[in-house]
């Protein structure tokens, strides 16, 4: 049967699916030890999840250790080519020289943002079950159902749908004929909702309360509802925007900190970018967790909380494994793939080592040609001053009255000396 709340868009769907049967599974073991709670399970699912895109993780982590090495080499192959950007060929060997400096440590520039690209479907998906846990959790779906029923519940009544319109202004677009879609809708009512809703259905309120009170039992966590939205009245709802601000201000922090260098490169475009959306986002998760479920906001203080462990223990673990020791783990792998292909084990590392090594030498021929320049224009300028200070005479050049002068400035000079 299809569940027409769950997500049906392509790819988020299924992965969706397969997350709303892992939350499912979680509650169901909470409810066995007699705690069956969806903001614990939301927890729990949080760190589950996690843990599953854990090598995800290490190979973004491995990425950005092995970027703040490698960084220095790309800025001087930047610098390099700085100022010919219309010269096709010039930018052609750029790319060469840079794409060697990625070879020698066994990654590719896209290095990075494969891990992303993966982590993005995954991520949605994950909003979409937190955002609607009745769809992917049966026993919250069982308790709309019950107020719903056609037998005695709402929708046995004769016109419910002009008096659900009538009077509930989330109603105006939804298909009243589908149980699931007036389910999405009274999932999030407030508290003020719900009691115009029993007092529209008279005859149905014990059902609907009832049913309530085992659904806000559940769904409620340190007395929070998680599928209503905090707002800004003052509560315990409001701690949930706040720990999403300050969590995620914290784990940017940490990512900031290790990537120190390229962020205060001048040169790079995206540095100020990165800068800004560092202070952005935590503001942005804060402001959105005030107006959504209280459910996602927890789940992103949980995913943040998970984050800045999980990132100081791969921090100390790279640490001491040292980037040798990742960037031969790295070249082993590339190597098993060329041994594939029936390509030599070598020529990626020793194609790297040539180029790496040309770049480094041409930016000290640069150094020593710019330092002989500075010394030589130092040199001719003391000469074309000291011919000044010699010359500086009212006589006529090449006279003898010239020449005495300059044997007065000579003594003069070295009597000052």
């Amino acid at each position: 049967m299809v569940i027409l709340t769950q997500s049906t868009t392509f790819i988020i769907g299924p992965i969706a699916k397969l997350l709303g049967y892992i939350m499912n599974w979680l509650f169901l073991g909470l409810d066995a030890i007699g705690i069956p709670n969806i903001g614990l399970a939301i927890i729990i699912f949080t760190f589950v999840t996690k843990l599953l895109m854990m090598p995800l993780t290490v190979k973004q982590m491995k990425f950005t250790k092995l970027s703040s090495v490698m960084q220095p080499e790309i800025q001087a192959i930047q610098k390099k080519y700085k100022g010919k950007e219309s010269d096709q060929n010039a930018m052609l060997k750029m790319q060469e020289e840079t794409k060697a400096v990625y070879a020698k440590y066994g990654t590719s520039p896209t290095g990075g943002c494969v891990q992303l690209l993966i982590q993005m479907p995954i991520l949605f998906a994950l909003y979409r079950v937190i955002q609607n846990i009745p769809a992917y959790v049966p026993r919250l779906k069982s308790l709309f159902t019950a107020m719903l029923s056609t037998e005695n519940g709402i929708m046995s009544v004769n016109g419910y749908e002009n008096i659900l319109r009538d009077n509930f202004s989330q109603f105006a677009k939804t298909d009243l004929s589908n149980m699931n879609s007036i389910i999405d809708v009274l999932n999030v009512f407030s508290t003020d909702n719900w009691n115009k809703l029993i007092e529209l259905f008279p005859a149905q309120a014990d059902v609907i309360s009832h049913n309530l009170e085992q659904f806000n039992n559940i769904n409620s966590f340190l007395t929070i509802n998680m599928s209503q939205n905090p707002g800004l009245t003052l509560g315990l709802p409001i701690l949930i925007p706040i720990l999403a601000g300050v969590t995620q201000y914290i784990s940017v922090r940490m990512m900031q900190a290790k990537n120190q260098a390229q962020m205060n490169d001048e040169d790079n475009p995206a540095a100020a970018s990165m800068k800004m959306m560092n202070t952005v986002m935590p503001i942005m998760s804060a402001v959105m967790a005030i107006s959504l479920p209280a459910g996602l906001g927890l789940y992103w203080s949980a995913t943040a909380v998970f984050q800045i462990l999980q990132q100081w223990i791969l921090d100390r673990y790279f640490d001491k494994k040292g980037v040798d020791e990742i960037v031969k783990e790295n070249l082993d792998k590339v190597n098993k793939k060329r041994a594939k292909q029936g390509l030599p084990e070598q020529k990626i590392t020793n194609n790297a080592r040539v180029s790496t090594k040309s770049i480094a030498s041409s930016q000290e021929k640069l150094e020593q040609a710019k330092a002989k320049k500075e010394a030589n224009d130092k040199k001719i300028k003391e000469i074309l001053d000291s011919t000044e200070y010699y010359k500086s005479s009212s006589a006529k050049p090449g006279s003898l009255a010239a020449k005495a002068n300059m044997v007065s400035k000579y003594n003069e000079k070295n009597n000052k000396k």
